[in-house]
Formats: structure tokens, C-alpha cells, sequence
């Protein structure tokens, strides 16, 4: 059974009028004329020397990426490009080996000819297959139910079906959701990212963000509470909030708690704030505090950090930096 592989023509579609002629491509100028590689080692090689500068977390992800282009693809592959202009995409079968020919495509000089054979519309997808073409990876495998829909198109025997019987107010919410729950987890990844101080300067930010004025503890061997914020920053307005701050993997315990709780006073209110989060025991201690306390993990402040973030002053949004996103309304 052929492969299917959606392919982008270069950032935004740019490349689109020269696919169109019977190509598709990749860049990678710098690794020269790879043709006569013969493993992803050979490859890995050969991307290390062009581009020494490379992230560490790209460096996996692009050389499987020119691998696949070069190796995995075959002659009688299906293959799909996007043209953004006419909102259509682009069916057809792989025809040659991998070539290596710049100035033909571009500045791809990797390519692939390829007789196109049929046009999709966008707009007859269903919700669910236009969120999986829509990935923004530069190439990548086409799952078996957007091909399977794609084929019914084409045969006019389905236009834009949901095959999970939802319909398309459904599929977007699922998208939504999934684009949340994505964006949570790299909020998640910029906070354990912070150093410890930095971690106090996210909380006193948030708590900025929430109305109230801050004070982070200087530094020393043992500073005891880590933030304090009050309606007046000086402590003597009520509610006199003290937060504990640990950035560590491992849970905070009762032990902990413990120690924390006897160092506050009456009138306080308490936060204890570990990324790390919390054992069992931790949070029946918190529970049967007599001081109100709340403990934060990592899930928490990313919440946290989403919810009050229009409220941030400069400092806090350094610390994270974040942009809107827009989403259709219903």
C-alpha cells in the first residue's frame, strides 16, 4: 500500500506555482548535494557540519524530517500540497527518486517530480481533516481517515463528512480544546524553564496581576517566606498573603507544610508553591490548617499565569512571554 504525505510548498504557500509544474521540495541549502547518502546517520553527519548552530530540540525532528524526503518516500507514493491562494489542495502520485537540483524549485534544491492529478477543495473537508492538513510541519504522513475522505470526494461519494458523527460545531470545539490543552503544556514548559528566583518573581507577578503589592524576600541561607503581598505592600492591610515558593521536582511533603504553617502568624493567608507538587500527606496537613492555605503545582500556575496575564506589568510578562489567540466565535 503507497504512502500518503501532505507537503508544504515553503513557508505560507510561496513555493505553490513551482509544485505545481510537477515538484515538491525541501530546503536544506547548507548540507549540499546529498543524493548519494545512504543511511539517516550518513544524514545526521551531514547536518551537524551544516548547520553546527542548530537547537538541540530541532536537531532530531529536521534530520528525521530530510530522511524521510530523501529515503522513506517512494516512487507510487500519494503525495498533497496546499495552495493558499485558491484554497485547494493538491493530489498526486510521486514519480522520481530523490534529486538533488538546485535553482529548479525555488531555493529547494531537494525535490521529487510528481504528476498532479486532482484539486480539493478546502472548504469541502470536514472540520477535522482541514485541522489534520493544517499541521504545520513542513512534510508528514496523511492518517488513513483524511485519505479515506479525500477519496470520497474525489469519487463524489462524500463531501466534508464527520465520520464522528458530531458535526462540524463539535470538531471545532475538540480542536479547541486540543489547541488549549497544547498552549497549557508549553506554559508549563516555560515555568520549569524559570530559575528558582525567577519562580518568586512569576509569583509576585501573578499576585500583581491579581490587585495586590509585592515584596520578595532578600536573598540569604534562609529567607523563610519567599513573597509577600498585601493590598498596601507593607503587610499591615489586610488580607496578608505569604507564599512559599520551592522549583524542584520532587513533591513537597507534610514535613514541609508543617514547617511553613509555623512560621505564620494570625491574619495570614498562605500559599505554597511547588512544582514539583505535593504528596498525600501534604495535603491533608493544608486541609486541617488552622491559617488558610492554598497549594499551587505547576498546573496551577500555568492557570493561574493564563488567567491573569492581561494584568501583568512588564517584569511578569518578560518572564513569560506570551501572544493572544484568536478563535472563532460560535
Amino acid at each position: 500500500m503507497s504512502n500518503v504525505w501532505m507537503i508544504r510548498a515553503g513557508e505560507g504557500g510561496r513555493l505553490i506555482e513551482e509544485f505545481a509544474k510537477g515538484y515538491i521540495g525541501i530546503g536544506y541549502n547548507e548540507m549540499g548535494d546529498m543524493s548519494s547518502a545512504k543511511n539517516q546517520d550518513e544524514i545526521r553527519v551531514h547536518y551537524l557540519k551544516a548547520y553546527p548552530n542548530e537547537k538541540p530540540g530541532a536537531i532530531g525532528n529536521q534530520i528525521a524530517m530530510f530522511y524521510k524526503f530523501h529515503t522513506v518516500f517512494k516512487i507510487g507514493d500519494k503525495a498533497i500540497t496546499y495552495d493558499t491562494k485558491n484554497r485547494e489542495y493538491l493530489i498526486g502520485t510521486i514519480k522520481s527518486d530523490f534529486i538533488y537540483k538546485p535553482g529548479k524549485v525555488g531555493d529547494y534544491p531537494n525535490i521529487r517530480k510528481v504528476v498532479w492529478e486532482d484539486k480539493v477543495s478546502r472548504d469541502k473537508l470536514s472540520v477535522s481533516s482541514r485541522n489534520s492538513l493544517g499541521c504545520t510541519t513542513t512534510l508528514f504522513s496523511v492518517n488513513e481517515d483524511v485519505w479515506a475522505e479525500i477519496q470520497g470526494i474525489l469519487s463524489g461519494s462524500s463531501e466534508g463528512e464527520d465520520v464522528t458523527g458530531g458535526g462540524e460545531k463539535n470538531d471545532l470545539e475538540e480542536i479547541r480544546k486540543e489547541v488549549v490543552d497544547k498552549a497549557h503544556e508549553f506554559i508549563k514548559d516555560k515555568i520549569l524553564g524559570l530559575d528558582p528566583d525567577e519562580m518568586e518573581e512569576l509569583v509576585a507577578a501573578i499576585l500583581r496581576g491579581m490587585g495586590y503589592q509585592t515584596r520578595i524576600s532578600p536573598k540569604g541561607p534562609d529567607r523563610g517566606v519567599d513573597v509577600m503581598a498585601s493590598p498596601d505592600g507593607l503587610g499591615l492591610e489586610e488580607p496578608r498573603i505569604k507564599a512559599e515558593v520551592k522549583h524542584r521536582q520532587s513533591a513537597m511533603g507534610s514535613k514541609q507544610i508543617r514547617s511553613f504553617l509555623g512560621g505564620l502568624r494570625e491574619g495570614d493567608r498562605a500559599l505554597y508553591i511547588s512544582t514539583g507538587g505535593f504528596s498525600k500527606d501534604a495535603k491533608y496537613e493544608a486541609d486541617r490548617s488552622n491559617i488558610p492555605l492554598t497549594l499551587l503545582d505547576l498546573d496551577d500556575l500555568a492557570s493561574l499565569v493564563v488567567t491573569h496575564y492581561e494584568k501583568f506589568d512588564l517584569e511578569g510578562r518578560a518572564l513569560i512571554p506570551l501572544v493572544r489567540v484568536y478563535w472563532p466565535a460560535d
